[in-house]
């Protein structure tokens, strides 16, 4: 079937439109709120980024995720799994017939998985919009993108990591890699 890159920046300017989200950084949590997932944090294992639980029964959503892990990974894990909720109603594990469980691993974030790496587009697609990276770099000379503070600033800006910031700029063929 193959990642449906198009519905997922779809996806993401419909729900950015729907809360009226127009600038950086996107705040996942009360995103989260508003589709009407409750996120919880809460420590665990380090190889354990998060979860969706889904209660089918009492139709409810809840986010888990790793309270060890730094502020920008549990940014993505929210996104990562608002992903799940929003693109794939149907999670892998059931439990008990009232629940649906998807767990973010470490084998979560290799993407192998066309879910997985569905939900990683749209977590990315969500932190850092390509609408929004546009107007950021269309304020700016082309050089400023090789400045490291430059990218750091903008990285802050989004809350996300340098590293994920180049992945995005490149992904949307600002810069190549």
């Amino acid at each position: 079937m193959g990642v449906r890159r198009k519905y997922i920046r779809t996806t993401i300017e419909q729900l950015l439109e729907s809360y009226d989200i127009k600038t950086a950084p996107v705040d996942v949590e009360k995103l989260a709120s508003l589709v009407g997932a409750n996120v919880q944090y809460e420590p665990t294992e380090d190889k354990l980024s998060g979860f969706i639980l889904k209660d089918l029964q009492k139709q409810t959503v809840l986010i888990g995720v790793n309270k060890n892990h730094p502020k920008n990974r549990q940014r993505f894990t929210i996104a990562h799994e608002l992903g799940h909720l929003l693109l794939h109603k149907k999670g892998r594990i059931h439990v008990d017939h009232k629940f649906q469980i998807n767990l973010r691993d470490e084998h979560s974030s290799t993407g192998v998985s066309e879910e997985e790496k569905e939900a990683n587009l749209f977590s990315a697609e969500l932190l850092m919009p390509a609408k929004f990276i546009s107007n950021d770099l269309a304020e700016i000379e082309a050089f400023d993108l090789f400045d490291d503070e430059y990218l750091k600033k903008l990285a802050d800006k989004y809350q996300v990591s340098i590293q994920a910031l180049t992945f995005r700029l490149a992904y949307l063929n600002y810069i190549q890699l």
